[in-house]
């Protein structure tokens, strides 16, 4: 679907900007009265159970759904080598979300370079076990090219249009743009910092842009100082208020 979700990286709600939401019977009930996506960091650092997956899909309407960021196993302990025992743990976890997950994020350390021989298997690994739509954020400056764009597409992988961006291509989506996502991360300082309105503003259009090709997702990932939320509803506001869902819509799983 040719459809915009904004959302941020939790769904933590700082005190000053409860105002934003309607009431909700938990902070992701609540949160998924304004937003219509999140994505999931905490499973990078541990996992969870496929019930407490579960619990989480059966507290947002309809129409929200989940990004989920692979384990910090696949990408920074494994590297991409050897992960099948990894990632079918994690797939068999995920599954609790049910028609809920939306994406899977894949975030790369910053000193893995791209090794094609490498990236192709366990993107064929992946596949073999897995049609969800796969967002890959790299970090190393050697995935930045139209061979790697290629190979990311063939797998129907979309690369991460990221802020701040290590190298410029880095700021643009890549490899399968059918459909995009975004992650903002904070500048000038990373995670802590707010964006103003004629950065966020650029934001939408590039968003629009994109939005005939696919699904667009936009997800602020600034949240140290509590900024994601607000700078998500103003990105909300710009882009017409689209994505909002409403509590006549919510109907629980």
């Amino acid at each position: 679907m040719s459809r915009i979700r904004v959302g941020c990286a939790g769904w933590s709600i700082p005190g000053r900007h409860r105002d934003l939401f309607d009431p909700g019977a938990s902070q992701l009930a609540r949160y998924a009265t304004r937003f219509d996506a999140v994505e999931i960091n905490s499973s990078f650092y541990r996992p969870h159970r496929r019930e407490t997956y579960r619990r989480w899909a059966a507290s947002v309407p309809r129409g929200f759904r989940f990004s989920v960021k692979l384990p910090r196993t696949v990408s920074h302990e494994l590297r991409l080598r050897g992960t099948g025992p990894a990632l079918d743990r994690f797939l068999a976890e995920v599954d609790g979300l049910g028609s809920r997950l939306g994406a899977l994020l894949l975030q790369l350390p910053p000193s893995l370079a791209f090794d094609a021989r490498q990236v192709s298997a366990f993107l064929r690994m992946f596949r073999r076990r897995s049609d969800a739509p796969l967002a890959c954020e790299p970090r190393h400056a050697s995935w930045f090219t139209p061979r790697v764009d290629d190979l990311l597409s063939t797998h129907a992988v979309t690369r991460v249009a990221a802020d701040p961006a290590r190298v410029p291509d880095a700021a643009r989506p890549g490899g399968d743009t059918r459909w995009t996502y975004w992650r903002w991360h904070g500048a000038p300082r990373m995670y802590y910092s707010a964006y103003p309105d004629d950065a966020l503003r650029a934001l939408a259009e590039q968003v629009r842009a994109a939005r005939g090709r696919g699904a667009a997702w936009v997800i602020l990932d600034n949240t140290a100082h509590g900024h994601a939320v607000a700078d998500a509803a103003r990105l909300q506001s710009m882009l017409g208020g689209g994505t909002m869902p409403t509590a006549r819509n919510r109907r629980d799983a």
